[in-house]
Order: structure tokens, then sequence, then C-alpha cells
């Protein structure tokens, strides 16, 4: 299964640089759930084991995982990873949300 989600350059190196800390076998896991102030959250997690219908998703050291049911809510997004004045963390610039909440942890479709 191939999805149209894509990784920047930044964010490849800030999940290389994770994962490496985290040994052999590590990928990071984006998922979508029900939740959130906007209906809908990204949550992130390191796993070692890959479901038979995840998407994988490889950039450099960077292996991104994203199950099945987490597909259509991604699909055309673009994970990217922010250092601002308001701190460090990972982006989903995704298409298909109408509204998000400031954070950029929760959107609307």
């Amino acid at each position: 299964m191939t999805a149209s989600v894509t990784i920047s350059e930044r964010a490849a190196r800030r999940i290389g640089e994770i994962l490496t800390k985290e040994g052999d076998g590590a990928m990071l896991r984006i998922s979508v759930e029900g939740g959130g102030c906007s209906g809908f959250q990204y949550k992130f997690d390191v796993e070692r084991a890959r479901n038979a219908d995840d998407t994988v998703i490889a950039r450099d050291s960077a292996v991104v995982l994203v199950d099945s049911a987490s597909v259509p809510f991604l699909e055309g997004a673009e994970l990217d990873f922010v250092d601002d004045l308001i701190g460090a963390s990972f982006r989903v610039n995704n298409p298909n949300a109408t509204a998000s909440c400031g954070c950029g942890t929760s959107f609307s479709i």
C-alpha cells in the first residue's frame, strides 16, 4: 500500500536522531485518533513491530509507519519538523484538514 505522505528533510533528520537513540529496529508510527479540540488528533509513537497492513515511508534514516485506518486522513500530507520560538515539534501539513487547533496537533475534516 502506498500513501502520498511525505517527510521533509528536517523531519527525516530529527526522526533519524530519535530512532538512533532508540536502537535497532525502531520506527516512528503516526496515527490519527478521534479526540483533541478539533475532532481528530495526531499521535506519534516509537515502535519495533510493523503490522502487515502498515504503510511504510522511508527517507534517509527515518522509517515512518502509518496504519491503514489513518492513511485516508493523511493522504497528501507532509510531516515536517519545526524549531522556532514557540518550541520544537513535528507538524503535519495536511491538505485534508479544514480546520486545526492553534498547537497543530488536532484537526477536523
